[in-house]
């Protein structure tokens, strides 16, 4: 995929509202959580800047990264395995100790590695929102209106009673944005953040700087929205599918999206493909009495039972007679002979011994954590 002829720099908050999804985030960082049977929430901004052409990245860490950084290794499996620029693991600590309070701090205690870097862009993205972009299209936008802040957006219902962690755009007559409004008490279509965007590191460099002196933490809060008037804010409409990962029942939801044929093929694009680490695992093996139904299933897998509109990561052992139905199960659970288990998620290595009914609901869905034994 071609690139625009500028340097630029990728940075992932592999962290950002760990908080609404604190059963999955308990052990691991947002951008560790598995995702759709053989990914993690952060394959998808780090594929989206290779496939923009986009090879130094930086991922900003917070706490529990152990898993984050056993995904990710030397970045190898997306191209970053490179002496100059390739894929760098940032610390979470901030200057004046601790952990970081916001993305403007976060920025302040890592701004050695992007001031050393020759880009003269910064995008910066969450992985909390799942979706392909390409930001040469962004990078164009941003480079052709001479915005100062470029974010990307789309048009999406919003219901405060359900979601979290939005961030509503307003624009105004030049199709500038006049107006940030964060987790309004409203529903109905909006123009929603994506939270990325793109910047200059000039630019980058001044906002950060003087929020350190004047010791204010979020981007959000303080530059888009009490100094908006200050910035030329422009948005870029990500028009393609996109699903934000805000609370348990919407990872789950999401999750149960991917089973729809549409959906897959909006979100793994051939021309962008979403890169993982390779598992290297068996194919999966059905048993004789096995009935798979509208699900997917990774690689390594031993399924003796009934699947049904379910999600099954590597590695899962699904015993006789079992029938797992509207259920994500994660790598390396075992479930016994005879179970029913219906609208559950379990985390990675569950146990689930023989002839266990669990059962969660499509709209609230049971949890079992990771290692658990039922």
């Amino acid at each position: 995929m071609s690139s625009v002829n500028y340097n630029v720099l990728g940075l992932i908050f592999a962290s950002m509202h760990d908080l609404y999804v604190s059963e999955l985030t308990k052990q691991r960082t947002m951008g560790s959580i598995p995702f759709g049977g053989r990914y993690r929430l952060i394959d998808f901004p780090l594929s989206n800047f290779v496939n923009s052409g986009i090879t130094e990245v930086g991922v900003i860490t917070k706490a529990n990264y152990g898993s984050l950084l056993d995904h990710l290794g030397s970045g190898r499996d997306w191209d970053l395995a490179r002496k100059k620029g390739g894929l760098h693991l940032l610390p979470p600590y901030s200057q004046t100790g601790g952990i970081y309070k916001g993305r403007l701090d976060a920025l302040n205690n890592i701004w050695s590695f992007v001031e050393h870097s020759k880009a003269q862009y910064v995008i910066l993205s969450n992985c909390d929102v799942v979706a392909t972009i390409d930001f040469n299209d962004v990078l164009r936008q941003h480079m052709d209106t001479k915005a100062d802040i470029t974010l990307v957006y789309s048009k999406a219902y919003y219901d405060s009673a359900k979601d979290k962690c939005a961030t509503i755009l307003q624009f105004g007559e030049d199709n500038t944005i006049n107006g940030v409004l964060v987790d309004p008490e409203m529903s109905g279509e909006c123009n929603q953040w994506l939270d990325m965007l793109i910047i200059s590191k000039e630019l980058l460099k001044k906002i950060v700087m003087n929020s350190a002196s004047q010791n204010v933490y979020s981007f959000t809060r303080e530059i888009l929205q009490n100094h908006n008037s200050e910035y030329k804010i422009m948005g870029y409409e990500h028009k393609d599918f996109f699903v934000r990962i805000d609370s348990i029942d919407n990872y789950y939801l999401a999750s149960k999206m991917l089973l729809n044929k549409d959906t897959r093929e909006a979100l793994f694009n051939p021309a962008r493909p979403v890169y993982t680490k390779v598992g290297d695992n068996a194919p999966a093996k059905y048993g004789l009495e096995s009935n798979i139904k509208n699900s997917l299933i990774a690689d390594g897998c031993m399924i003796e039972g009934t699947v049904e509109n379910s999600v099954i990561f590597r590695g899962v052992k699904i015993g006789k007679g079992t029938v797992v139905k509207d259920s994500v199960i994660m790598q390396g659970t075992v479930i016994g002979n005879n179970c029913s288990i219906s609208s559950i998620i379990t985390d990675k290595n569950v146990e689930i011994s023989d002839n266990k009914i669990l059962a969660g609901s499509e709209t609230c869905p049971s949890y079992l954590p990771k290692n658990a034994k039922a």
